[in-house]
């Protein structure tokens, strides 16, 4: 049978018809090629290498902190190590049997291992952390059980071990992993998910000072992530920088002793520089719970315990003045010139003012005719409350009260405080919708009433009269030291936050007034010190839910040596609350500090010289 030619010609069209689509599939393949290689071949290449490159972190270790002579550390890095597992390196016929090996190993329940290695992710060659903060111990055990322990390892994973707790810790603060927000805020700065930052205190404070420089590990592996090169590059961490505070460990442990287990605080500051010595809040907390297993629980504890262990009270917590207001009271009287410091006004014992009975609760009798001087160191309301209704007012008072730098930021290098309050009429109208009374400036011209300031305020008031009008910055940190060679990498300077137009001999009346108040005012005994020359005020402080308790805020503020240039003083600033039985504990408090600083005694050392030790906590009696 003989083929036609139109068999032939159908036969040849397939035939060009397979060529053309032969050459098309030829000529996309050619286009693909020249597309991944020539057009996007840079973005494949880099591709393949993230693929085929594994990249570990090796955390870089905190800076260390240390106390004003740098040779005392607060804060350390301690060796500790977190256990990983890498499933697809387990026989799945022996994962069961393996991972119980390593929970016993960890002490620690199969479960919380499965809990972190759900079925999806056992095939998975990515190392999966179970867990953190493991001794050295448990890892030697691991170590010499490792063939039995396919896919187990670990790496160095340093832990903050805070060396010196209590009173510390609100200085200091605490780190933890990094949180959502924070990473926010942060991620442009070098930070990851996996960051450890400061939460409180120091830490967060100068975090990105302490912060060091993350090393990598880089390692060649497979499609599946398995590795395959012997040789890993790798680039070392750095560590960050050591940090040296202007705390004095001494005086902190001297000042946390005398102050005791008082709800309350106590600042000493160095008036010359604003540098602080020693700041101790009670109750304390011990950071190092923020690294155990069981940091939310704790956390939770202290978050419901009433005491507020976490508030650092020396910064976070205002309070009224009290009868510490009276130094501002009588310097703003002199400087404004609207009463002569010589003449005298009668004390009754009370003052009956708008239908009302205020009553001079220190001298139920009266104190009788007082000049500034003795109605200073007697502490006699009713002659504060007339110059304050009736020779300054309101809104000069005010005014003083800002320039001694009441009201408003300290600017200490914490990073949580509060401005406490200054009220105005202004300000009373605005907030309660009500105007200001003659007992409004009556309650604050003694320090009550609205007016509210935290305890390193009024060491800083105290700071002015000893530096005859000057407050320096108060600040914590004293120098940023390299790690690695211990050279000072900057320093903190005096840097004044408030300076005064009062004139030199006010300051000079108001110190004399001072002194005058531990040789012959209310807190003769308490304040009684052969070593050093104090010059102090004390204050009571109302509190509403105590007032059928015969319960005060207690306060005492004080600088010394009197005798001696601002160079040489220090300031002190102490308040025992309220919640307190009461024994009127803080002059007791800060003339123990005092006594400790500057004879180079230790607690006990100082209560024995000042006869002290036998004072018996609840017979104590009210003063002001």
């Amino acid at each position: 049978m003989y083929k036609t030619t139109s068999d032939t010609v159908s036969k040849n069209v397939r035939v060009f018809l397979l060529l053309i689509i032969l050459v098309l599939v030829f000529a996309a393949y050619i286009l693909r090629l020249f597309s991944m290689q020539i057009v996007h071949g840079e973005h494949y290449r880099s591709q393949s290498q993230r693929i085929s490159s594994l990249i570990t972190v090796l955390p870089a270790q905190r800076g260390e902190i240390f106390d004003r002579n740098a040779s005392l550390p607060m804060v350390i890095n301690t060796e500790s190590f977190a256990v990983e597992v890498t499933p697809g390196n387990i026989p799945s016929n022996l994962y069961d049997t393996v991972t119980m090996r390593l929970a016993k190993y960890l002490g620690i329940a199969k479960a919380d291992i499965d809990k972190r290695i759900p079925p999806s992710l056992r095939r998975s060659y990515s190392s999966i952390l179970v867990k953190s903060n493991v001794s050295f111990s448990v890892i030697s055990n691991i170590a010499e059980n490792i063939t039995d322990l396919p896919g187990v390892s670990w790496a160095s994973k340093p832990v903050r071990n805070y060396l010196h707790t209590k009173s510390l810790s609100h200085i200091v603060g605490y780190v933890g992993g990094i949180t959502q927000d924070e990473m926010n805020v942060l991620y442009n700065k070098g930070y990851t998910k996996d960051s450890i930052v400061g939460k409180t205190g120091i830490e967060k404070q100068y975090d990105s000072l302490l912060q060091g420089k993350n090393g990598r590990e880089m390692s060649t592996i497979d499609v599946l992530g398995r590795v395959i090169s012997d040789v890993p590059i790798v680039e070392p961490p750095k560590m960050g920088n050591n940090l040296v505070l202007t705390i004095d460990s001494d005086i902190q442990k001297l000042a946390e002793e005398a102050l005791g287990e008082r709800v309350g605080a106590t600042v000493v500051l160095k008036p010359a520089t604003g540098e602080i010595l020693a700041m101790v809040s009670y109750p304390y907390y011990d950071s190092n719970i923020f690294s155990s297993d069981d940091a939310g629980t704790e956390y939770a504890k202290l978050i419901k315990d009433s005491t507020k262990p976490l508030i650092n009270r020396a910064v976070q917590l205002s309070y009224p003045p009290a009868s510490t207001f009276k130094i501002i009271m009588s310097a703003a009287m002199l400087q404004e010139n609207v009463y002569p410091s010589a003449k005298k006004i009668e004390c009754r014992g009370f003052l009956n003012y708008g239908g009302r009975i205020f009553h001079c609760h220190i001298h139920a009798p009266g104190h009788g005719w007082l000049d500034l001087k003795n109605a200073f160191a007697q502490s006699c309301d009713v002659y504060y409350w007339v110059i304050g209704r009736d020779y300054l007012g309101i809104e000069k008072i005010s005014s003083y009260a800002k320039e001694f730098g009441l009201g408003q930021s300290t600017q200490i290098d914490l990073p949580s405080q509060v401005t406490g309050l200054v009220p105005t009429a202004e300000w009373k109208e605005k907030r309660y919708h009500e105007k200001w009374l003659g007992g409004d400036t009556m309650s604050c011209s003694i320090g009550q009433g609205y007016l509210e300031a935290t305890p390193l305020h009024l060491a800083n008031m105290v700071a002015m009269v000893s530096n005859a009008g000057v407050i320096y910055k108060p600040h914590i940190l004293k120098e940023v030291r390299d790690s690695v060679t211990n050279d000072v990498i900057s320093e903190v300077k005096p840097e004044i936050l408030t300076e005064s137009t009062i004139d030199k001999k006010v300051w000079q009346e108001v110190q004399e007034a001072m002194r005058y108040t531990v040789t012959d005012g209310t807190p003769q005994y308490p304040m009684h010190n052969k070593i050093v020359q104090i010059a102090c005020k004390t204050g009571t402080a109302e509190v509403d839910q105590y007032k059928n308790m015969n319960q005060w805020h207690s306060w005492l503020v004080a600088y010394a040596p009197y005798d001696a240039p601002p160079e040489e003083r220090i300031c002190v600033a102490t308040i025992v609350e309220a919640v307190n039985k009461w024994e009127w504990w803080a002059p007791y408090c800060t003339n123990i500090i005092i006594q400790g600083i500057f004879a180079h005694q230790t607690y006990a050392e100082a209560i024995k010289e000042l006869g002290f030790q036998y004072l018996d906590r609840n017979n104590v009696g009210r003063r002001e």
